[in-house]
């Protein structure tokens, strides 16, 4: 996402505005907003454009300096790493709450920073506001301050024209790379983020032990056996009837909305909890929006007993994937790998079940073929039901990703789910295709009735 273009960070104290100007800047609601801070943790990325010149945002957690907490320290981490990359900080204040000590403590760091900085004086509503900017000159950053207003977009446009004057010329945009969106899902606290570190060798995502740390859906570019991964770290997803409060509800949503653009949905399991309902259930919700889907069983150190009895650790392996098969029969296409985040283990086979299991879900079959096959299975075993026998008189692929078959029969309400499960079996016997659902869309052979329509009735000729 980022690629070669210039590089423009927010940063600021927490709850000046950030996200807000955030989302104005790239006129979409990518970054959860609410009025309490440290909503705001990892850093995010999205890419804007502005008068023909495109550049990249960055959007930051709030920085504080006299804060010992573990995951404050670890949010100053991320904006110092986005510093570093900057090629134009818009430095953030709140001009209805005045200058702060933690302004002081942000813009003393800044000052060290051989790079132009615009001093912003957020929530700036109404021109009566702009006095109160007055006092951010005390910090000493740059030549002026500019009152804005992120959340009605007041003196936005004029500050977009001052931040592509002072950007670097963007390079000519070439054509994209097509790349493969893999999405990390799963519950609260089970290593999501943590894989996502350790796929990418670098510290991308906060990590804690306190449930709920990732706030939004963070897009990380990978590449890997000449393939562009766009690894998309997610919320824990809960049950509905467990979200609490606004920002809770905009995470899930932010997840549910990662797994609705991804390729492939990558389900993180704690192997040292086991199998749960929450598990479960955000598998099927992979399944039900017709994704690839591969389990990470994460966490596997922990279950692994020491060295020298590899014979048990066969059997713990085999055992978790009897349970898998056993309560997910819906996803008995999945293929499963047991990885440990913490010791970057098991990294590669995730990666490679991934591109085996889009490789399956980008599967085509021929006309002729699918309807041998389908043929073959209805002749060695017919359906009937209330006296009536299922007839299916052709099928055809209308579609990949994933693979979709329509069927043209006598009566689609013959069509018992069971039988549709019979037939997948039957496809998959001769093409596992690992890792993706296979859809069957049933269609009636008969042109359907018009109620409107008169019956004809038969002219009698008459005689001579």
């Amino acid at each position: 996402m980022k690629g070669s273009l210039p590089v423009v960070v927010i940063v600021g104290r927490p709850n000046v505005g950030k996200s807000t100007l955030f989302n104005r800047i790239v006129r979409k609601r990518v970054a959860v907003v609410e009025d309490t801070p440290g909503v705001t943790r990892d850093r995010l990325y999205a890419e804007a454009e502005w008068r023909g010149k495109r550049f990249t945002i960055v959007d930051t957690g709030g920085i504080l300096f006299q804060d010992d907490d573990p995951l404050v320290e670890q949010i100053r981490v991320q904006a110092e790493i986005a510093l570093a990359e900057a090629d134009l900080v818009l430095f953030l204040t709140d001009a209805s709450s005045g200058l702060n000590p933690a302004d002081r403590d942000l813009a003393q760091r800044l000052r060290g920073l051989d790079k132009p900085i615009l001093l912003l004086a957020n929530k700036s509503d109404h021109p009566n506001h702009d006095a109160l900017a007055s006092e951010f000159y005390a910090l000493g950053i740059g030549q002026e301050v500019r009152p804005v207003s992120g959340l009605h977009g007041r003196n936005v446009a004029d500050l977009l024209d001052d931040i592509v004057e002072l950007l670097p010329e963007a390079p000519p945009a070439e054509e994209r790379e097509e790349e493969i969106r893999l999405a990390i899902v799963g519950r609260p606290n089970v290593g999501k983020s943590s894989l996502l570190n350790a796929f990418t060798g670098e510290r991308r995502a906060i990590v804690s032990d306190l449930p709920g740390t990732t706030r939004d859906a963070i897009d990380t570019l990978l590449e890997y056996k000449g393939e562009r991964f766009r690894l998309i770290d997610t919320a824990g997803l809960r049950r509905k009837g467990k979200i609490q409060g606004s920002v809770e509800y905009y995470m899930a949503n932010r997840a549910t909305h990662a797994i609705e653009r991804c390729d492939c949905a990558l389900v993180v399991v704690d192997g040292s909890e086991g199998l749960t309902d929450g598990d479960k259930r955000i598998a099927k919700m992979a399944h039900d929006a017709g994704r690839a889907v591969v389990v990470a069983i994460n966490k596997w150190d922990v279950k692994e007993p020491p060295d020298g009895q590899p014979r048990r650790k066969s059997l713990l392996k085999k055992d978790f994937l009897k349970i898998l098969s056993n309560e997910l029969p819906e996803l008995h296409y999945a293929q499963a790998c047991f990885t440990s985040a913490i010791e970057s283990a098991g990294l590669e086979p995730v990666l490679d079940t991934v591109l085996s299991a889009l490789e399956s879900y980008s599967f085509r079959i021929s006309t002729g073929r699918i309807n041998r096959l389908i043929q073959d299975a209805v002749y060695e075993r017919p359906y009937t039901t209330k006296g009536k026998a299922l007839k299916i008189y052709y099928a055809t692929q209308v579609s990949t990703r994933p693979p979709t078959f329509a069927l043209f029969v006598n009566d689609p309400d013959l069509l018992h789910f069971s039988y549709r499960r019979y037939l997948e079996n039957r496809l998959r016997a001769e093409f596992p295709l690992p890792g993706t659902p296979i859809r069957f869309v049933v269609k009636s052979s008969h042109k359907p009735k018009d109620p409107t329509e008169q019956p004809q009735t038969r002219k009698r000729k008459k005689g001579p």
